[in-house]
């Protein structure tokens, strides 16, 4: 069957059609992306501006028109942090449903760090042990350890790339003082957490999702998104020291020519870096391995298993 799964996230709306079958990996088919930013589309209440709404209910409805266009028998959709802690949410979700049709699930921090973890495991196998997932969104941070397809701990922190840039990093570039602000906070907000991970001993394997890990491990040396899903791309403590530095003394413009960095995500790098380098250092992780899958392929994972689970056997 062809499914779509339509992530309304902090940074991008993201429709993923994909070709699937209970048992089966998913195949990607078409993919309609629209770098939206809601979590910088906030008044000083945390309400979604008008204007941020009005773009949301007209890129949801574009995107539900390429789900049809593309034959989708199903779409499902979700939205995370900047959604789920919006001050007018009700009203944005009514807005959506009364506009587009599409009745928009707000899932839980909880939720995005599980079914993240879900996508993690489902790609490395059994085989990776323990796993210890780290995730950063536009919104949120996510971090996951477990032996199982469903985590021993999981948590998620306000803690994501566009949220933290655009609240504690106004300048271009940054001004020093903010930088060392943010640091303390984010390194604060992690601290808290540790126990609750390092209590399960260390992990077999770590793995990290999202774009900025991506980006972050690309400038360091890690191949390019075209040389496949199946290149092996790590990232180390080492090289995150090496560059926040770095990263701290460019321009958005100067970031925004570095390899496999988008110009919609180059303000936001620093503030990722932060995070990525605090949560390794904190939980003593000296290298990670990128994995393809994140939580949109968790979403249709988990409906797949669903799907599986009602089907008679030999039918």
């Amino acid at each position: 069957m062809r499914l779509g799964v339509l992530d309304v996230g902090s940074n991008t709306i993201h429709l993923l059609v994909v070709d699937a079958h209970p048992g089966a990996r998913p195949l990607p088919a078409h993919s309609h992306k629209v770098e939206l930013r809601l979590a910088e589309l906030l008044d000083e209440h945390g309400a979604v501006t008008p204007d941020g709404v009005e773009r949301l209910v007209s890129v949801i409805g574009d995107a539900v028109q390429a789900a049809e266009d593309k034959g989708c028998e199903d779409v499902l959709p979700f939205a995370t942090s900047a959604v789920r802690e919006a001050t007018n949410a009700d009203e944005v979700l009514a807005r959506v449903k009364a506009e587009t049709g599409v009745d928009l699930p707000v899932l839980s921090g909880d939720d995005e760090a599980r079914l993240t973890f879900l996508a993690a495991r489902r790609w490395f196998g059994w085989s990776a042990g323990k796993l210890l997932l780290l995730d950063i969104g536009g919104g949120s941070l996510e971090i996951a350890y477990g032996i199982d397809e469903d985590p021993d701990a999981a948590v998620s922190l306000p803690l994501g790339a566009g949220r933290l840039t655009a609240g504690w990093l106004p300048g271009d570039p940054p001004d020093q003082a903010d930088i060392r602000a943010l640091r303390r906070h984010v390194r604060a907000q992690i601290a808290r957490t540790v126990g609750e991970f390092s209590r399960f001993g260390a992990p077999d394997r770590v793995v990290a999702t999202s774009k900025t890990f991506k980006q972050l491990a690309r400038i360091a040396g890690a191949a390019r998104s075209g040389d496949g899903l199946y290149i092996q791309r790590d990232l180390t403590r080492k090289s995150l020291e090496e560059w926040v530095p770095r990263l701290a003394a460019m321009t958005t413009a100067q970031r925004s020519a570095l390899p496999g960095v988008s110009e919609g995500r180059s303000n936001q790098l620093l503030a990722g870096a932060l995070v990525a380098e605090g949560a390794m250092d904190l939980l003593g992780v000296d290298s990670l391995e990128i994995c393809p899958w994140a939580l949109r392929e968790g979403v249709i994972l988990r409906r797949l298993d669903h799907l599986g689970r009602s089907t008679p056997v030999g039918a």
